[in-house]
């Protein structure tokens, strides 16, 4: 015991309080009588003991649905203090205790980061709970969630909202899934939809292939499944294709009720601060004690409901920056939190020497749960200093020409000239204006788009391009510059008969066809300046401003009071993103 005693205090040299607490956990609820195994923690070689008596191992494996026999090691009854037979029955205990156990295994993790007992576990839920059910905003994938009786249809609205919500803002999605769920109200609807189809509505909204593992995804089902979804989480990933853990689990617990955790960019955030992860959560390590603590806290009386809100909260109260942390429901079991309050204590305020034991230990570096001794606590930012931010790599940069051609005079109106993308890569399958890499020089870059735009309608009369501006537009990995170019065929010419990845459409079908947010900036700004007039500057557009007559005092004061109020501490949308 001494000597046992003496190792871990060697672990812990500044916080010797906290070396005494992790003595006190292992030693209840009983003093073992023999080491059973040696594991290396923080660096240093100690003896573990005996870890079905220390955690409280479970004889029967949890989730497996039958008994483990009974071991046959005698030294194991001797010296064990007799359980509660209710205690020793609980589920909920068995599982945290074989959660914390694993945890202990890694031999890096520090008990700290996790919670402990299963009041504490309780609470979170409650507290969760009660102020989701008072709090939640009224959305429209919800309302049908808990209105549709059957189960397909419910997985299947279920599904596309949270298809919709990645990488996407909640105020971006309602009128998106608004008028998908009016257009294919079942999966059968969905199933016989074209990509076309499916590519025209779903643009603007970012992320295409999502809208195409969908419609995937809906075939699949109706053709293979027999129309109906996989009710657990492990088939909805196994079967559905485009259906990753987090959509398995969300579909799952939301429409068939199956207690799965979730873990998004929103619980990250929120898990990472009330355990005050500091690590990086894109770490194989971290990942999996996120998962973990997802599925340890979700509620199984409500897990649909615990998933949402637990979303919910980082989504409009534990937000990247300003969080409101005066509202939040779990803020007395919030480490960060804690830690804030901490540092605000003045020094003289703590005696000499003293320490926290509710902190963990990271001045030795060992912690793979803590932040890096690179990255100190930055005070300025309290909350925000957990969850480690990621060091994304810069997109990379490339550039295009790209021509809006127009027949002003064609039969029947105006025509531009839209080309359609390759199926796979980028905007797959998505129209846009005729396009060329960016050449190193302007004479070249109008010859190679030149040429492109007669490989698809045949030779052009005599003419020059004219530059009009550029645009840039930044995907998740690559900044692309496009270099706008116009030209408008004079006389009334008729509209050539192009191939079946060509089309002329007019400016109504152009903004109703499945065309991406990058075309769309492309075709302001040819609309902004025309050919003939696209050499006029910045600098004359200003004094074009500037000559404009101003209005009166009497309309001034008018236009001022029919202006909108907008109150200065009105929510934006990017603090609604789920």
């Amino acid at each position: 015991m001494k000597v046992w005693t003496r190792r871990l205090l060697r672990l812990f040299p500044c916080k010797p309080c906290h070396a005494f607490k992790q003595i006190n956990l292992l030693l209840t609820p009983v003093l073992p009588e023999t080491p059973r195994e040696a594991l290396s923690t923080r660096g240093v070689t100690v003896r573990i003991w005996d870890a079905q008596r220390i955690m409280k191992k479970p004889r029967a494996a949890v989730g497996s649905g039958g008994r483990r026999g009974k071991q046959a090691s005698s030294g194991e009854g001797r010296g064990r203090r007799v359980l509660g037979s209710r205690q020793a029955k609980s589920s909920v205990a068995r599982g945290l205790a074989r959660q914390q156990e694993e945890v202990v295994s890694q031999a890096s993790v520090s008990l700290y980061h996790l919670f402990r007992d299963v009041a504490e576990v309780t609470a979170f839920r409650k507290s969760l709970l009660s102020w989701y059910d008072r709090e939640k905003r009224d959305l429209p994938w919800r309302r049908l969630a808990e209105s549709e009786v059957d189960p397909d249809r419910r997985a299947y609205a279920v599904w596309v909202s949270e298809v919709m919500l990645q990488q996407t803002q909640v105020a971006t999605v309602i009128n998106y899934y608004t008028r998908w769920m009016q257009t294919w109200p079942t999966l059968r609807d969905l199933a016989s939809a074209s990509l076309e189809e499916v590519n025209q509505l779903w643009a603007g909204l970012g992320y295409y292939s999502r809208g195409r593992w969908l419609q995937t995804g809906a075939r699949k089902v109706v053709e293979e499944l027999g129309g109906h979804m996989p009710r657990t989480a492990e088939t909805l990933q196994r079967l559905l294709p485009g259906v990753g853990r987090y959509t398995a689990g969300a579909i799952a617990s939301i429409a068939f009720g199956q207690a799965a955790g979730v873990v998004d960019g929103n619980v990250v955030r929120v898990l990472c601060r009330v355990r005050a992860i500091g690590a990086d959560p894109r770490s194989p390590l971290v990942s999996q004690q996120l998962w973990s603590l997802a599925q340890q806290l979700v509620d199984p009386a409500r897990p649909g409901d615990f998933n949402q809100a637990a979303m919910e909260l980082g989504a409009t109260v534990c937000t990247p920056q300003r969080p409101l942390c005066s509202q939040c429901p779990v803020q007395s079991l919030c480490r960060a939190h804690q830690r804030v309050e901490r540092e605000q204590l003045s020094a003289p305020q703590s005696l000499p020497g003293t320490c926290d034991i509710e902190a963990c230990a990271p001045d030795t570096g060992q912690c793979q749960l803590c932040a890096p001794p690179t990255e100190p606590w930055d005070k300025t930012l309290g909350v925000a200093n957990f969850p480690r931010k990621a060091n994304r790599r810069p997109p990379r940069e490339e550039s295009s020409a790209v021509c809006v051609l127009e027949q002003p005079r064609a039969f029947g109106g105006a025509r531009l000239l839209l080309v359609q993308r390759p199926n796979s890569g980028l905007l797959a399958g998505l129209w846009e204006f005729p396009s060329v890499a960016a050449e190193p020089s302007e004479q070249l870059q109008c010859t190679a788009l030149l040429q492109e735009l007669q490989n698809w309608v045949g030779p052009l009369p005599a003419t020059r391009l004219q530059h009009l501006g550029e645009v840039v537009h930044s995907f998740s990995h690559i900044k692309l510059t496009y270099h706008v170019y116009g030209l408008a065929l004079e006389g009334q010419t008729p509209v050539t008969v192009l191939p079946a990845d060509a089309r002329w459409l007019t400016r109504e079908e152009f903004h109703a066809a499945a065309v991406s947010t990058a075309m769309k900036k492309v075709f302001r700004v040819y609309e902004g300046q025309r050919p003939g007039t696209c050499k006029a500057s910045k600098k004359s557009q200003v004094s074009t401003l500037s000559r404009r007559k101003k209005p009166s005092p009497g309309q001034q004061v008018l236009d001022n009071f029919l202006r909108p109020h907008i109150p200065a501490d009105a929510p934006s949308l990017d603090s609604t993103a789920q």
